[in-house]
């Protein structure tokens, strides 16, 4: 088929019937919306295309900057559109956490504003996230930005609407069950409205990322409130998957379907089954919303399951030895030596940080513990993040190599509020 514009290649994505005999889910039809095979690979194209179509002349007429919250998927659409129209695309985030999402960022020219504030390990008193940014931004300099505003703006349901959920219905024909990710919940709400009109039974799913895990492209359920575009009510349900079942449903999907889809589709093609498995049985069509493919996030499986790449999988389940901020300072006080390990960005360590703390970027430190770990028997390190949940995993894996390791309890947050000083501030 000719297109004169990749942009005219946006959308009308396959519908994938899964084998039954391959997902073994009695009684259940099961289809992949295929969001991949957008012409950027991801279910995103739709939402940044929706969103700059009916403005990009103006903007580029008027030499506007485009900016918006995004790290991954969205911010690689944007910039790609953008630079088609002579544009530039400014991209505002608390953290690109994968490799390969910042490699291509960069790659494509994009230009990233990494914040202090952790959406995995949340700040929630930290004044400078992005939202808060680029209202700054766009205050400070009347005209000069448009922000495509993708959390709340209503043309991202839009195009889910008048698009996704058209083709599943004209593809599928009525839904019984639909299921995916929850990042901006566009794709999610847009697509279920216009299957709920065919089919007022339809019930819909939204997939998070259990508490204090991390999975690319949604978020957890806390994370949520800050998501203006979210309804609760909306929802049948909202599943907690964790990374370990995000990964295996991804594989399972590649291996006995073919489907090489990301963590985010495999988070919510577990939760379909488990939903499926555990219902009343019968006759039912479920669509499940494939948002991605599985490359762009190679490093993030080998993080999460070496194992899967020929290497010693990390005993990561043992419980993290803590320590209080009381006995760290005795520590100190009796002559020790401690190294300070503090995992997040640079930005939030110069906003603020424990004295005599080292940085080290908690995807940095974690292609270095890849290769063992760096730190000398001779000395306790005492890893920190904002609030002590994601510190708590690098001293547990730490400690099972036999280095004196421990998490800080309570973070960054808990040592500000005890009084004690911060350097940097």
């Amino acid at each position: 088929m000719r297109y004169d514009s990749v942009l005219d290649m946006i959308g009308d994505t396959p519908l994938l019937r899964l084998d039954p005999a391959a997902h073994g889910v009695p009684g259940a039809e099961i289809f992949l919306k295929l969001e991949s095979a957008n012409p950027f690979g991801s279910v995103k194209d739709r939402v940044a295309w929706g969103l700059l179509r009916d403005h990009i002349g103006a903007i580029a007429d008027e030499d506007r900057v485009v900016v918006e919250a995004s790290s991954g998927n969205t911010a690689k659409a944007l910039q790609i559109i953008t630079s088609m129209h002579g544009v530039r695309f400014r991209a505002f985030t608390n953290r690109v956490r994968v490799r390969e999402v910042r490699e291509m960022l960069s790659l494509l020219g994009a230009e990233v504003t990494e914040m202090p504030g952790l959406s995995e390990c949340p700040d929630p008193t930290a004044p400078n996230d992005v939202f808060s940014v680029i209202g700054d931004l766009m205050e400070g300099e009347p005209g000069r930005y448009h922000h495509t505003s993708q959390y709340t703006n209503e043309d991202n349901l839009r195009a889910h609407y008048e698009q996704t959920g058209r083709e599943i219905f004209r593809d599928a024909g009525p839904v019984d069950l639909l299921v995916g990710g929850l990042g901006t919940t566009g794709s999610t709400r847009g697509a279920a409205t216009y299957l709920r009109e065919q089919n007022p039974q339809t019930a819909v799913v939204g997939v998070v990322a259990a508490e204090g895990d991390f999975i690319p492209g949604i978020r957890s359920a806390a994370e949520m409130w800050e998501v203006g575009l979210f309804e609760p009510d909306f929802y049948d349900a909202i599943a907690a998957v964790d990374s370990a079942d995000a990964i295996s449903a991804s594989l399972e999907l590649a291996t006995r379907h073919g489907v090489l889809a990301g963590p985010t589709t495999g988070a919510a093609y577990a939760a379909a089954r488990e939903r499926l498995l555990s219902g009343p049985g019968g006759p039912v069509t479920a669509v499940v919303i494939a948002c991605d493919r599985m490359e762009p996030y190679l490093s993030y499986y080998r993080h999460r399951r070496p194992d899967l790449f020929g290497a010693a999988a990390p005993t990561t389940s043992d419980p993290a030895p803590s320590v209080t901020a009381e006995a760290m300072e005795a520590w100190i006080a009796d002559g020790e030596h401690v190294v300070v390990v503090d995992v997040r960005t640079a930005l939030a360590f110069q906003a603020g940080h424990l004295p005599g703390a080292i940085n080290l970027r908690d995807d940095l430190l974690e292609q270095i513990m890849e290769a063992g770990t760096p730190f000398s028997e001779a000395s306790r390190v005492v890893f920190v993040c904002p609030t002590g949940e994601r510190s708590a995993r690098f001293a547990a894996r730490a400690a099972t190599t036999g280095c004196r390791a421990y998490n800080l309890e309570g973070g960054v947050l808990a040592w500000r509020d005890s009084g004690r000083p911060l350097a940097g501030v």
